[in-house]
């Protein structure tokens, strides 16, 4: 917590000295950070592995039924996922990805690069080391690490209060200890069930539909109506029938 903290005061103190002082900053005056540091300013017609890294933490950011591409090219569609996000936290809405960018994703993310409100436990309470499902241990949980940052992007929309998340990666046994579907996304590690806690199911299910989750399976879906599931997936699957989705 104390980390986590003052990564937010370092954020805040740079971006508002580069304010006071007038000066245009450029990528090398963003801090460093203990996940991933940028070392340059990111725009459209660019591409590279930090382009990939931007677009990882900005994939909650897609708009409306949409899902971005993780391939590394600073496309319109990273452009303007990198525009939601600035908006959403209330910096300049150019589409750049520059220090006050930058600096704002250290302070939402941990030296592991999860976001600081999700945790890698709490997606995955079926084994210690992403083992035994649909693809390889380190794919399992990078597509973890990508539902994570969807569901921060969630949850600053819904207004900073919590999202609970009952189910994340499950190996074959633990899918089918509870019954899950012989082809469930949770087996790929992209998949999470939510509870509901300050927000309603039906609110989480809505909401979901901005933030790159092309499955959502809600109250009303058979064996739905006490969660919310939310995935990654080749086509849209939309049914919370419930809830008007």
């Amino acid at each position: 917590m104390i980390r986590r903290i003052g990564k937010i005061l370092a954020a805040l103190a740079l971006t508002a000295a580069s304010t006071v002082i007038g000066v245009t900053a450029t990528a090398g005056a963003a801090h460093a950070d203990g996940c991933y540091t940028w070392g340059r300013t990111l725009s459209e017609g660019m591409s590279g592995e930090d382009v990939r890294q931007l677009q990882i933490r900005v994939s909650g950011y897609p708009g409306y039924g949409a899902v971005l591409g993780l391939d590394g090219a600073y496309g319109p569609a990273t452009k303007a996922a990198v525009t939601r996000f600035q908006q959403a936290y209330g910096l300049a809405a150019d589409g750049i990805a520059g220090p006050n960018t930058f600096n704002k994703i250290y302070a939402l993310q941990d030296d592991d690069c999860t976001p600081i409100n999700f945790s890698y436990a709490e997606l995955n309470r079926c084994n210690s080391d992403w083992s035994g499902g649909a693809v390889s241990a380190s794919t399992a949980k990078f597509n973890a690490r990508v539902t994570m940052w969807k569901l921060q992007a969630m949850r600053h929309a819904l207004g900073d209060q919590s999202i609970v998340v009952t189910s994340g990666f499950r190996s074959y046994a633990c899918n089918s200890a509870v019954g899950g579907s012989s082809t469930s996304r949770h087996l790929y590690g992209d998949a999470a069930d939510l509870a509901a806690g300050p927000h309603s199911l039906c609110r989480l299910a809505q909401q979901a539909r901005n933030h790159g989750f092309n499955e959502i399976l809600g109250p009303g879906y058979p064996g739905h109506d006490d969660h919310t599931h939310v995935a990654d997936k080749s086509y849209r699957t939309w049914s919370a029938p419930s809830c008007g989705i």
